[in-house]
Formats: structure tokens, C-alpha cells, sequence
């Protein structure tokens, strides 16, 4: 229902029928990559997103998530990406440059191929923080990446 008479208003909507996802996800901290991974998968599928339209690639860390993403997404076989990770932080400012440098690089393969890609790399002060937020994130990248691979596909 539209909320102002006369304006069209485009709904979210969150069936995954039909739609081919991409994950990359790092395994530097494989527990809660495996955790933020296995909750992605089960709300893909539960939004109805088939097994066999999902591919999953892993990289070595969070920095390396872009590249991955970036040839995902010049494939053209995909309606939608997620990236999955963490990073927790450490004694050194490595912390700062992985994920400032991590989240720009997913903006840019988004922004430059006009493919939307959910972020669901954590960063976390802690592993508590990781491992109490993964399964929640793993879900909500699931729900963005459908809901907005089915907005680009109604908008003009």
C-alpha cells in the first residue's frame, strides 16, 4: 500500500525464487565465519533462494573479500553478492587498515558494478562480540541481498 496517493512507492520484498547469490567469506576467524555462514545459508534458502543458485567462495582473510567479489560479479551470474568475515581487534593499528580498507573495496565492486552486496564482515572488539552477533548478521545479509537484488529489478 502506498503511502502517499499518486507516488509510487516501491516495497521491499524478500521471495529469493529465481535468484542466483554469491558469498565470499574469509576464513581468518573460522568460527565465526563458519557461524555467520551456516545462518546465511539457512535464510537464503528459507526465503526461497534454491541451493543450486548459491555459489560459495572462501579467501584467506578480510582483505582479500573484494577481489573475490569483484570476479563474482563481472561473471554476471548473479543477481546478488554477501560478504562474510571478521575482523576482531588486535594490539596494532592492522585492525583499522583491514577494515576501513576491507569495507571501501566491497563499496567499490558494488558501486562499480552496480550488483548490490551485503557486508556482513563484523568488526568486533572481541570474539564474545563476533560470536554473539554472527548468527543475526548471517540472517540479515541473507534478508538485504534479496530484498535488494529485487529492488534493482524493479527499478527504472
Amino acid at each position: 500500500m502506498a503511502r502517499y496517493n499518486g507516488i509510487t512507492e516501491y516495497e521491499p520484498h524478500l521471495n529469493g525464487q529465481g535468484l542466483r547469490v554469491g558469498v565470499v567469506m574469509s576464513r581468518f576467524n573460522p568460527d565465526v565465519g563458519e557461524g555467520l555462514l551456516s545462518a546465511c545459508i539457512e535464510e537464503l534458502c528459507a526465503l526461497g533462494v534454491a541451493p543450486d543458485a548459491i555459489r560459495i567462495a572462501t579467501v584467506p582473510g578480510a582483505l582479500e573479500i573484494p577481489l573475490a567479489l569483484q570476479r563474482f560479479a563481472k561473471s554476471g551470474q548473479f543477481d546478488a553478492l554477501v560478504a562474510l568475515g571478521a575482523v576482531i581487534r588486535g594490539e596494532t593499528y592492522h585492525f583499522e587498515l583491514v577494515s576501513n580498507e576491507m569495507g571501501a573495496g566491497i563499496s567499490r565492486v558494488a558501486l562499480d558494478s552496480g550488483l548490490p552486496i551485503s557486508n556482513g564482515v563484523l568488526t568486533t572488539e572481541n570474539d564474545d562480540q563476533a560470536l554473539a552477533r554472527m548468527r543475526e548478521k548471517g540472517r540479515d545479509c541473507a534478508k538485504a541481498a534479496i530484498e535488494m537484488a529485487n529492488l534493482l529489478k524493479a527499478l527504472p
